[in-house]
């Protein structure tokens, strides 16, 4: 076949991406385009600028200096003492408050997205169902999502109360050892983890529910056809069309878990009980509005960028690969 000759311009038209448009289409489709460009570039570009920026110099809020330091202040965040072994290593990064911080938002994030991707898909399933009263249900697992952070934080912080919160009373009443809840470095950071599950599952719920839903009902039909119990209907069926929502869940749950902050600056201010809950952009806060070291925290502001990308990179990879696997 022979190469199609490329038809000449007509005039008042202007070629984009090999087609043609009319010259004044395009002019009114940049000038709404414009406020979103320009929202965009003092909203979001430019402070990416300037954080990059000021995470090579020293800028300090209280001296009110700024000087170019290269990579020390990321030399700062990083560097660990010497070690020898295991039990060294493990010294070394406990008191390094940059990677103490980085390891317990780690731990938040692992048990916040295991426990809240699991209830969420285990409760969907049973909404899914026809059991009674399911639409007060879906109600009542949402009603949480919509409560302010703050109001809801200092609510459960009545709750955790050591003397007069609801939940040592049940456990006095069942004979059962009270806790210290966020009093104590050993629960803070657990005690928070609850009151986190019980805050956004419901909006993975409604998720995971949207999803089963719109699973047509042809596949359903012909699984139990072919003799498939429920475990079956849903390992193989059910669960493996759900994919999409699912890492969309497990994506934006390593994104939220790793930028946690308004619950943990209510309930334990200053880090918790021995420094047990400050968590990495605790430390950031700290770094920048109470130290003043704005450099210092522009850098720790781009490591954890960097370990949020990576992460959502590896999992989109593996779902990716997972995708074509069952294709």
């Amino acid at each position: 076949m022979q190469n199609e000759v490329e038809k000449p311009k007509k005039k008042g038209t202007v070629r984009l991406f090999r087609k043609e448009y009319r010259t004044n289409e395009v002019l009114v489709g940049i000038l709404f385009i414009l406020p979103t460009v320009a929202f965009l570039i003092f909203t979001f570009i430019m402070p990416v600028i300037d954080v990059i920026e000021l995470s090579f110099t020293n800028f300090s809020m209280s001296a009110g200096t700024m000087k170019n330091i290269g990579l020390e202040n990321y030399r700062y965040l990083l560097e660990l003492k010497e070690f020898s072994n295991l039990a060294e290593f493990w010294d070394a990064l406990q008191e390094n408050d940059f990677w103490a911080s980085m390891g317990r938002t780690a731990l938040y994030s692992l048990l916040k997205l295991t426990l809240d991707t699991g209830l969420a898909l285990f409760f969907a399933v049973m909404l899914d169902k026809n059991v009674p009263l399911k639409r007060f249900l879906r109600s009542t697992f949402f009603a949480p999502v919509v409560v302010p952070m703050v109001a809801s934080s200092l609510i459960w912080m009545w709750f955790y109360d050591p003397n007069v919160g609801p939940l040592n009373q049940i456990l006095a009443f069942l004979g059962l050892p009270q806790s210290k809840w966020l009093y104590h470095e050993s629960t803070a950071l657990l005690s928070i983890l609850l009151f986190s599950l019980w805050k956004g599952v419901g909006y993975n719920i409604i998720l995971f529910l949207s999803g089963l839903q719109n699973i047509s009902d042809s596949y359903v039909e012909a699984a139990k056809l072919d003799g498939a119990s429920e475990w079956q209907l849903f390992w193989k069926i059910k669960f493996p069309l759900l994919r999409p929502i699912t890492s969309f869940v497990i994506m934006m749950g390593i994104i939220n878990s790793f930028k946690v902050f308004a619950e943990f600056n209510v309930m334990t201010p200053d880090g918790g009980p021995l420094g047990s809950t400050k968590l990495i952009v605790s430390y950031i806060y700290e770094q920048a509005f109470t130290r003043g070291r704005m450099g210092r925290a522009s850098a720790a502001s781009l490591l954890l960028f960097m370990v949020i990308f990576v992460l959502t990179q590896i999992q989109s990879m593996v779902n990716a690969k997972k995708t074509i696997d069952v294709e």
